[in-house]
């Protein structure tokens, strides 16, 4: 995944940009960088977060770097913002997004005799790509809208200029971009929360495709929104941070909503409802509200030193490191009866590692309860996992089992049909495999009413393959 956040400025910016882009550190684990324009220029900085938080790493940039205009960059995958020369002159770009047809869109760009620089690990930064495309074109306007519509996934973006900062939402809306507005100031962001503590207030969110410049005077649409929109559901149940809203429909909101729709259907009467932290609890909170079943917190995330997903390299304590940072209350755990709530079951691995940990903590019974329903295709527009396999996922590897690896995409909607037979198998295979004394899913039908939007607005591909 990653996030973006711009700034124009009358004033020198840094200070907005290098907090905005922080508030983003919740969305990508690798990389991070800032780009500014200013009296000297353009400067850019890009350092690896891996191992230590942005704050550290962009602490020297936060007291020399110097400019009007700015954009940074958070992201699982490639440094950026580039910097980079053309025809349209110099210019840095930072994007969020998916390119799905990469080897098609490299033969074109090459066939123009220009050339792409491999990152460490042989593959070409997507972002590149993107410039690339927008080189083709006479302006950035005309430039930034042929690669939207080249591009087979998504691309949201932020382009760096001398004149300002252009802010391209996705052509079908499935990331988000909000415009915050201050005295002399405007910034753009992935998320709607980001700028307040800096004293913006909430301008607008930018519609489908839409396209704007902006500079300390104003906001400007170059290319209007179109009507159309497919926003990414897992952003509410996952990616975002709760004081975020989407569409205008607040995280935390939706995720509280989401456990009261559970608990309606649930006849399971534990001694407590529990949320895996972070993105859990909210959940978990509306579903105790909701059942009258008390919450409670029988393990503590564990944050001073464990900011992100650090992984050590020594292959045998990597198990054992993903779940040091949960830290169990015995009292609350021994000789009870937990209802707990994920986000999400992805592969499953950590999910059942954690059920484990109940167990040898004294549980009675681990009650599963994810907040969206078995992820059954892998999401062709976003890069939320670094795993492009589809067999990865333990609802695809349950249904590969299940039909002893006959499986059509007419068949994986019979299993993406809760009231079907073949997702209650699926649900129990899955069951089965983690340990779980019950698991029970949330409905699509639900959790899209959690939201409260109209559901043609909302991409659903991951969970019923509809595009």
């Amino acid at each position: 995944m990653g996030g973006i956040f711009g700034v124009v400025s009358k004033e020198n910016c840094i200070f907005d940009l290098f907090f905005g882009t922080d508030y983003h550190s919740h969305l990508g684990t690798r990389r991070a960088g800032m780009a500014v324009y200013g009296e000297n220029g353009f400067k850019k900085s890009i350092h690896s977060i891996e191992n230590s938080p942005f704050r550290t790493k962009f602490d020297k940039e936060a007291n020399s770097m110097e400019g009007y205009y700015g954009i940074g960059s958070i992201s699982d995958y490639e440094g950026q913002p580039l910097l980079l020369r053309s025809h349209h002159g110099t210019y840095a770009i930072a994007t969020v997004g998916k390119i799905n047809n990469i080897d098609e869109l490299l033969t074109e760009i090459l066939n123009c005799n220009a050339h792409l620089f491999e990152m460490s690990n042989g593959d070409i930064s997507q972002t590149e790509i993107v410039a690339a495309l927008i080189n083709q074109k006479d302006n950035f306007i005309d430039g930034i809208r042929y690669a939207q519509e080249v591009i087979d996934g998504s691309v949201t973006m932020l382009l760096l200029t001398s004149k300002g900062v252009y802010a391209a939402r996705d052509l079908m809306g499935r990331t988000p971009l909000v415009i915050g507005k201050k005295e002399n100031a405007y910034c753009a962001s992935f998320e709607s929360y980001a700028y307040l503590n800096l004293g913006y207030t909430d301008y607008r969110e930018l519609g489908p495709g839409e396209i704007v410049v902006m500079t300390p005077e104003g906001v400007k649409t170059l290319v209007a929104p179109g009507k159309d929109m497919k926003i990414c559901t897992f952003l509410w149940v996952y990616y975002g941070y709760p004081s975020a809203s989407y569409e205008g429909v607040s995280v935390e909101q939706m995720r509280y909503n989401c456990g009261k729709m559970m608990a309606k259907r649930d006849s399971v009467k534990p001694d407590v409802v529990a949320g895996v932290p972070d993105s859990g609890t909210a959940h978990a909170i509306g579903y105790a509200n909701e059942s009258g079943i008390p919450f409670s917190r029988p393990f503590i995330k564990y944050t001073p030193t464990w900011p992100r997903s650090f992984m050590p390299t020594i292959q045998n304590k990597r198990n054992l490191i993903a779940k040091m940072k949960l830290i169990p209350v015995h009292d609350l755990i021994k000789d009870r009866s937990l209802l707990l709530i994920d986000d999400s079951i992805v592969r499953g691995t950590q999910l059942r590692e954690t059920t484990e940990f109940l167990y040898e903590s004294g549980a009675k019974e681990v009650h599963i309860r994810p907040a969206c329903p078995p992820l059954l295709f892998g999401c062709k527009y976003l890069n939320f996992s670094r795993s492009t396999s589809e067999m990865e996922l333990i609802a695809r590897r349950a249904v590969e089992d299940l039909e002893d690896g006959a499986v059509t995409e007419e068949l994986l909607k019979e299993y993406a049909n809760p009231d079907s037979e073949k997702y209650k198998a699926m649900v129990e295979w899955i069951r089965k495999q983690l340990k779980f004394t019950t698991l029970m899913y949330n409905r699509l039908d639900d959790m899209l009413d959690s939201v409260g939007i109209d559901k043609s607005k909302l991409c659903t591909y991951c969970w019923d393959g509809n595009e």
